[in-house]
């Protein structure tokens, strides 16, 4: 398993650092896409994050594979632990998190949830985007920089 997450961090690391666009617009796309899975249900989150893409100017490549945060492996955990933090920050703490880890998170269980849980779901995801919007933003940037720098150290030893 372990073999298998360092293969795709490695393959993560290469699709953020090989694209041919300046380092702010790579890092604006994985931003955006970061901002619309933690903000938007699953399942809505392409439909806006590629035209937001497109609009803010940013990598599309970025904002498509940056939703991923929220995936189907992923939103068992996220989506709970979202309304909870949500829920007793911003609302009256009465959402358990047994009963939020028992909802399957699909659309029609989303819908049903009920007002309050449904506020806490929005809440809570804007609160995560505002964390995680601006690091996503700044390490990719960093990311590209970086790789960028040993590029040309890498083309001015070898010019020598």
């Amino acid at each position: 398993m372990w073999q298998w997450l360092k293969r795709k961090g490695a393959d993560l690391y290469g699709r953020i650092v090989r694209e041919k666009r300046p380092p702010e617009f790579i890092a604006r796309g994985w931003a955006i896409g970061m901002f619309i899975g933690c903000s938007v249900p699953f399942g809505f989150q392409l439909v806006l994050s590629v035209p937001l893409a497109f609009w803010l100017k940013g990598s599309r490549v970025g904002a498509t594979i940056g939703t991923f945060i929220t995936n189907p492996l992923t939103i068992f955990f996220i989506y709970p632990v979202q309304c909870w933090v949500a829920d007793r920050i911003f609302l009256d703490g009465g959402l358990s998190y047994a009963r939020l880890e028992g909802i399957e998170w699909n659309f029609e269980a989303v819908a049903a949830l009920g007002t309050e849980t449904l506020k806490a779901f929005f809440l809570g995801g804007f609160l995560f985007a505002a964390i995680l919007t601006p690091i996503t933003y700044f390490t990719v940037l960093q990311l590209v920089r970086g790789y960028r720098r040993q590029l040309e150290k890498l083309k001015t030893r070898r010019a020598k």
